[in-house]
């Protein structure tokens, strides 16, 4: 399983690869010359490269969700979730 970690959380991927996961930065590859300016750029090479993304960005998540790409969106009501269900378990 491949891994696509969107700019925001760059520096996650490092923390999944010490976990044994295959993880790209959209950082670092854009520092390494991918093309990946622009949401479509990187839905695009996640799909082409067989990668699942994760994002905080609402709008890419709904575009995999239309363009049929597997993602994680990582958005406010997810985040909300982790909380109550932290918050219950303290």
């Amino acid at each position: 399983m491949k891994i696509l970690i969107d700019e925001m959380d760059d520096g996650w991927d490092e923390k999944l690869k010490e976990l044994g996961y295959e993880a790209y930065s959209v950082k670092k590859l854009r520092a390494e010359g991918h093309k990946l300016r622009t949401d479509y750029s990187v839905i695009n090479y996640a799909k082409e490269n067989g990668m699942i993304l994760v994002t905080r960005d609402t709008e890419s998540g709904q575009a995999c969700e239309e363009s049929g790409l597997p993602y994680m969106l990582l958005d406010n009501d997810e985040i909300f979730k982790i909380v109550v269900n932290k918050l219950e378990n303290y």
